[in-house]
């Protein structure tokens, strides 16, 4: 059974949800306040994490942020303001998804169901990928750069696979975000730049000319990372 962290000071609608969710084979675990919840992330080594942003003492963000340090679970954020700039904020501090109060229960599974099968479906494979420079594992979902383990959040590693995978080819933004089904496509595509800022900077390809991800102004985005046979 998979296994679900939500921190959310709504006591009440976290009991609801933990009942909705179980009916869907997933285990609920709650959280209500930032203390709890770290407490609880560690301890009951969660799938995913559902983030609500507007929490007392620290909110949604800054523990975003901290889990952000050790952690590359998946994060869905659910906030009751449904202002652009706090969900493109939410992408910049590495959440998965975004998700705005009131929401029906069953789009919430929906969003979570998405993101745990696209990480079903990649661990279940024993394919690697590699490039000069750049190795990944999709048995593992090991990303090595230069010899280096690269952390990285479950959309930015699903990023890179979904251009890794189309090497050489054109991808619009659309194409991308087409692709990254977990994601709120209402977030304009916008996001999609705000995720490859955030995976060159991890890999270390802000170089020019770039190693790995190549910008078509205009148009979208092309891996271009030299292919090597497997060793």
């Amino acid at each position: 059974m998979s296994k679900v962290l939500i921190i959310d000071d709504d006591k009440k609608h976290s009991e609801l949800l933990q009942a909705y969710f179980k009916r869907f084979g997933i285990s609920l675990v709650c959280a209500y306040d930032a203390q709890e919840g770290f407490r609880k992330l560690s301890r009951e080594d969660p799938d995913l994490l559902l983030l609500d942003v507007m929490l007392p003492g620290k909110d949604g963000f800054e523990i975003c942020r901290e889990v952000r340090k050790t952690s590359s679970i998946p994060i869905i954020m659910l906030t009751a303001r449904g202002d652009v700039i706090d969900r493109v904020s939410g992408l910049e501090l590495g959440a998965d998804d975004y998700i705005a109060k009131p929401f029906e229960p069953r789009e919430l599974v929906a969003r979570v169901q998405a993101i745990l099968r696209r990480m079903d479906l990649s661990s279940g494979s024993a394919t690697k990928l590699n490039f000069e420079g750049l190795s990944i594992d999709t048995e593992t979902r090991t990303v090595v750069v230069d010899d280096n383990t690269i952390d990285l959040t479950s959309m930015e590693y699903e990023l890179l696979l979904t251009l890794a995978k189309r090497h050489g080819k054109k991808l619009s933004r659309d194409d991308i975000l087409s692709e990254l089904r977990g994601i709120d496509a209402a977030i304009l595509t916008r996001s999609v730049d705000i995720m490859i800022s955030r995976l060159r900077q991890k890999l270390g390809d802000s170089v020019k000319p770039p190693r790995f991800i190549q910008t078509i102004w205009g148009r979208g985005y092309s891996f271009v990372g030299v292919p090597i046979s497997d060793a």
